[in-house]
Formats: C-alpha cells, structure tokens, sequence
C-alpha cells in the first residue's frame, strides 16, 4: 500500500461510504438529499438541468497546445520530470500575457508522453493522482487562481496491475475535483496492435459497482460551468450523453492527431461549447517526426462556430472569453426522440463485449492485439 492510501481511505471506501463524490470519486456535483447514492443525473426538465452558481458571467478558457515526449520506459524519472517542469512554464506564460485566464487546458500527455512502452515499463511511468506531480500542478492552480486539465497514465492502488488513461482537472484551491478516466479506447486502427490501458468500458462492471453508475459518464458542476472531460474520438452517442447530463463545456484532448469535424459537430448536435487540446511540434519526441499529427487546437461555440484556433503547429495558447450566464439563459439539454431509436440500440450487439480486462491485462501493445482478436464478436 502506498503512503497516500496509508493516511487516507481507498477510493473503494470512500463511495462504499457514500461520499457525495460522484465523477470517479472527485466530482463537485452536488446532489439532492433525496436522490439515491448512485443514481443517474439526467434532468426530467432538460431547461432545468443541474449546476451551480457562476463567480463570473464571462470565462476565459485557453487550450495549451504544447510539445509531447515521451520519457525513457527504463528510466523515468528524469523526462517526467522535465515535462513537468515545462507544464509549468507553459501555463506561467498563459497567465502572463493576454488576461487572467480561468481554465488551463493541456493534451493527453504532457507529463509522460506515449510510446509502444509494454506494460511493465508503463507500470514504471503511470503517476499517482493525487500525487507529487499533481501537487505541483496544484501549486500553480492556486498561484493562478485558475482550473487546470490534464491528461496523463495513472495507478490506482484499488487498480493493481491496471495502467489508466486518466484527465484530471485541479481547481483554484488546488483540489484534484475530477479523475476521469478514459470512457473506451478505439480499436482496429493501429498496425499490428492495441492499446492496453484499462478502460471503463473494459472493467464495466466492476467501476460501476464501485463508483456507481454516475460516474461512468461524469459531469462536473463547477463554478465556471459544467464540465466533462474525454480522450475519446468519435463516439457521438458518449457525447450526446454527456450533454443530456448537463454538460456545458466540453475537455476534449488528442495525441497525435484527431478529426477537427468530430468536435465541431459534437459542439452542433449538442448545443454546447468544445475545447479540443492536441500536442504541437514536437522536437526529439523518440520515434516520431518532430510534426507528427500535430496542432489543430480548437475552441468551438455551440453553434459550431470557430471561437479561437491554433494558429500554426508550434505551442501556443489558444484562447477564448465564453459568456457562461448569456449561454445558461437559453441553453437546453438535447431534445432527444428516444422512442424512435431505443429497439434498434437494444438488438445492437457490439464487436466487443465489456469488461475484458476484468480478469486478464494484456503485456504488450501486441499481445493486446492478439487477446482482443480473440474476442471479436465480428470475425
């Protein structure tokens, strides 16, 4: 057992206890009295959906899109170290010019970057959150008076053996107030391999007896909007569900290159504001071209428009002023005719059954491959 879990409850205890802490345990939802511990968030009223009081009308969000390197699989500490203290430069220079900004967003992995690491050498990267690093990053959420949202491989001492694709977000009091972690991971496009972080659609049944059924799709209700977090591309239905919660602005991050016309028309189906964080050019980045599947950062409205974008591959902030209150008066949820499509989502049966990694972790980015073609529902 860690030190952090010697002087603090498990996770697993904390929601067994009840704790009002719905989004995978850090969630700042609040939640009436009379609802019971677990139960789904979806407003009967879709103009009254849940969420808490603004500190300010108007938002300044700015996406970080800065370099990804990816730290030696033998020997850590040094690269998580050094992206860390670059993470730290960066959002010193967000605050320094332009305007206080109140959200920081960063890609899915400044801390570690990515590579074909086996799971051991994962095992040996993931960072504990909270942990050192996130204390640093706390640091300077409460220096900034700003949100910070970050994406990085985790442990979780509840977790043995599971290496997770976790985005955290840190609030101005430097309190770790989301720990979501990835929703699926995309299958059949890599050659001659699959990704092997755990999943909550890997472990479905378990998260959910543990956390609840809540926090599969978090939201979190904070005071500069509703927030909800994914590394996922192209999976409209998790969005659209995450917006029939009340999700109001959306924290989408990329590694390497995602679709720009999946977070537009997220922004349009859903009536809601998108910001999409990728890696920028990325200098001695080992195996990858300095400008592999960079740039491309977007802030989106929720009428799809373009509210700020990257205006070249290399870092920068790109930052936009979102008016909470004028998008609150007139926003809904999704008006969604579930009637007409509820039979056809109950026959569907997917390519892959949940929870596969329940009782079996892949080793390898290879072995994975070979694992999951065996339970292809498909073939």
């Amino acid at each position: 057992m860690s030190k952090k879990n010697q002087t603090t409850m498990s996770r697993r205890t904390m929601f067994a206890a009840g704790a009002a802490l719905g989004a995978a345990g850090f969630s700042t939802a609040a939640r009436s009295e009379s609802e019971p511990q677990g139960a789904l968030s979806v407003p009967e009223n879709g103009a009254n959906y849940a969420r808490v009081p603004l500190k300010k009308d108007t938002v300044a969000v700015s996406g970080i899109q800065s370099r990804v390197r990816a730290v030696d699989g033998g020997s850590p500490r040094r690269g998580i170290r050094d992206n860390l203290n670059h993470m730290v430069e960066l959002i010193d220079k967000a605050q320094f010019y332009g305007g206080k900004k109140d959200l920081l967003c960063f890609h899915e992995f400044p801390i570690t970057g990515w590579s074909t690491w086996s799971r051991e050498e994962v095992l040996r990267i993931a960072i504990e959150i909270p942990g050192p690093e996130t204390e640093v990053l706390s640091k300077k959420a409460r220096e900034h008076g700003c949100y910070i949202k970050f994406g990085s491989y985790a442990v979780d001492d509840d977790w043995p053996n599971h290496i997770l694709s976790i985005t955290s977000i840190i609030d101005p009091a430097g309190e770790v107030i989301a720990r979501d972690w990835k929703a699926r991971n995309i299958k059949g496009v890599f050659p001659g391999f699959e990704l092997f972080t755990t999943t909550i659609y890997n472990v479905l049944d378990q998260y959910t007896e543990m956390y609840g059924v809540d926090a599969v799709i978090p939201v979190h209700r904070t005071d500069i909007g509703n927030l909800t977090t994914s590394s996922v591309q192209r999976e409209p239905e998790l969005f659209r569900a995450m917006a029939m919660k009340g999700a109001e602005l959306f924290l989408r991050t990329a590694t390497g290159g995602f679709s720009l016309d999946d977070i537009k028309m997220c922004s349009i189906y859903n009536g809601v504001n998108s910001v999409i964080v990728n890696n920028a050019v990325s200098p001695n980045n080992p195996g990858f071209f300095d400008d592999a599947g960079s740039g491309g950062s977007t802030i989106f409205g929720p009428r799809g428009q373009v509210l700020a974008e990257a205006e070249s591959k290399f870092e920068q902030a790109v930052t936009a002023r979102i008016n909470m209150a004028a998008y609150r008066a007139r926003h809904q949820i999704p008006d969604v005719h579930m009637d007409l499509y509820k039979p056809v989502f109950d026959q569907y049966r997917p390519r892959y059954a949940p929870n596969l990694f329940a009782d079996y972790q892949p080793t390898s980015l290879g072995d994975a491959k070979t694992y999951l073609d065996s339970k292809n529902a498909w073939k």
